[in-house]
């Protein structure tokens, strides 16, 4: 399968780039619903220091890791985080340590949501349930800090349903929206590069020798709204997870971070460790942004998603693999026809 046009073009920021993401690239339903299972996803494979790519399914990744290696996977679980009214959608984003939280309003649509921009400070908005919800004040262009007048977490069970964005066509169950790590929930929309992760291949990676470790980093909302940079987000790294990140350096082992959000936690904890290359235990919120200028200096791999267009992703990834690889990963993506979006296709970086 080729995409219609598969032209990278460079955008903005060192490491971002532009391409067309056509609709028939984009993953509209779980693979659960394709006759596939959470491993069976396609995987694309990438290394950095020949620039070669090759191509597998999602349960290979054992055979393309090797014992010493460390995963280091994302715990945090996700919430039912959208409540809808009539015309809006509240999107719970993330709870501040005040007990506020950061809502984010959106527009139904005939098919999803799109951005709304009509409210005030002050305002009282009624949800279901005789629950309402006040918005304080404007934290940024589409965050709001807000407060519910009752438990958000015991609320949310009762009626809130996981995020959804117009290229998935229907609902479908929490439990889609859930990994095999999540026990901490927290988290306005999935860690999914944690997604095809199942009981067996996680067995079978520990059976190789390679070790998984948890950090916890509560993702707020992601809208797909482009050119954007990422929100601040609660994290924590264990004392546990610090130690063996640092030795699994110290012996020679590459960290291989589950996803963008584990990225952004080992690297914010790199940031004041006592030695070049470590990382620290620590937790709080964390504003970092991970680009080509700044480079990692925790993480030697990562396996991800498929990012959109002018994301700041592209550019964390930029940093892990150089413009070069990642542009003709990416190329090849579109080429063979990889899916994007949580419910999609994954990438190795090596």
């Amino acid at each position: 399968m080729t995409a219609p046009d598969s032209a990278i073009r460079p955008h903005g920021a060192k490491g971002s780039f532009e391409f067309a993401l056509t609709a028939p690239l984009e993953a509209h339903e779980p693979p659960e619903a394709r006759g596939l299972r959470r491993d069976e996803v396609r995987l694309l494979a990438s290394r950095r220091d020949t620039g070669e790519i090759t191509h597998h399914v999602f349960a290979d990744l054992p055979s393309l890791l090797s014992p010493g290696d460390l995963l280091v996977v994302n715990n945090s679980a996700t919430l039912p985080a959208a409540v809808r009214l009539d015309r809006l959608a509240v999107h719970f984003s993330g709870r501040l340590a005040s007990g506020e939280w950061l809502v984010e309003l959106r527009r139904r649509t005939a098919k999803a949501t799109e951005p709304y921009s009509g409210a005030a400070p002050g305002e009282w908005l009624p949800l279901p349930g005789g629950a309402t919800l006040r918005l304080l004040a404007q934290e940024t262009p589409r965050l709001w800090r807000a407060h519910l007048d009752r438990d958000v977490l015991s609320y949310l069970a009762a009626h809130g349903v996981p995020i959804r964005y117009g290229y998935v066509g229907r609902d479908w169950p929490l439990a889609h929206y859930q990994t095999v790590f999540g026990v901490e929930p927290g988290s306005a929309e999935m860690p999914s590069a944690g997604r095809p992760f199942t009981p067996e291949l996680v067995t079978a990676l520990v059976s190789r020798g390679i070790g998984v470790a948890p950090i916890t980093l509560h993702t707020g909302v992601a809208s797909p709204e482009k050119d954007e940079p990422p929100y601040p987000e609660w994290f924590s790294v264990s004392p546990w997870t610090a130690r063996l990140v640092n030795i699994t350096r110290e012996h020679g082992g590459r960290v291989i971070a589950v996803g963008t959000t584990v990225v952004r936690a080992l690297e914010t904890a790199a940031l004041d460790a006592s030695a070049p290359d470590t990382v620290r235990a620590t937790s709080g919120w964390t504003s970092h942004v991970v680009t080509p200028a700044g480079g990692v200096r925790a993480v030697d791999g990562l396996v991800t998603g498929l990012h959109e267009p002018r994301s700041s992703h592209l550019m964390m990834l930029s940093a892990i693999t150089g413009t070069g690889v990642l542009t003709s990963s990416y190329e090849a993506a579109l080429e063979e026809g990889y899916l994007w979006h949580e419910f999609g296709d994954s990438h190795l970086i090596l």
